[in-house]
């Protein structure tokens, strides 16, 4: 019920009044609409993906019932993260960063937002807002559970 709710005020209202994590990749519906606006700037015509903007639809509804439905969807939600690796690859010039750094820069980005600039991610990337209880617990950043899952299981893909 609390899921059909957010969607509904979603839809309706826009992110800023329902922006909630969905599918296995708990992405939010601002990332999808960022992924988009930012997609076209870029990766260009060229792009092997491409998504629909806003001015492509006669109604805000439709194009928000799209990201819901691209987000529901595991491959659309593959398709969004690798458009947002290759973004991030042409708007940040992370060829210079080893694996690790990389890691974390793209972990943060990916919680923290694309639209911001490459030292506000940064300097975000220690900011420790991921809690894994519902009551008042430790708090970790999101580049060090993406390092802690990358280190102790990476082997194992």
């Amino acid at each position: 019920m609390e899921i059909g709710l957010l969607k509904t005020l979603y839809v309706n209202l826009g992110n800023d009044y329902a922006d909630f994590s969905i599918g296995i990749f708990q992405m939010k519906p601002s990332f999808a609409e960022t992924i988009r606006d930012e997609s076209s700037t870029y990766l260009g015509r060229r792009s092997v993906v491409s998504f629909k903007t806003l001015s492509a639809y006669d109604d805000i509804k439709d194009y928000r019932k799209s990201i819901i439905r691209d987000l529901e969807d595991p491959e659309s939600q593959v398709i969004y993260l690798i458009t947002f690796i290759q973004i991030c690859e042409k708007k940040f010039n992370l060829n210079r960063l080893d694996e690790l750094r990389l890691l974390k820069f793209l972990a943060t980005a990916y919680n923290f937002g694309i639209d911001k600039k490459a030292l506000e991610i940064v300097h975000m990337t220690d900011k420790k807002f991921f809690s894994t209880k519902l009551i008042s617990s430790d708090k970790y950043s999101y580049a060090d559970v993406s390092i802690f899952w990358y280190t102790h299981y990476s082997s194992e893909l």
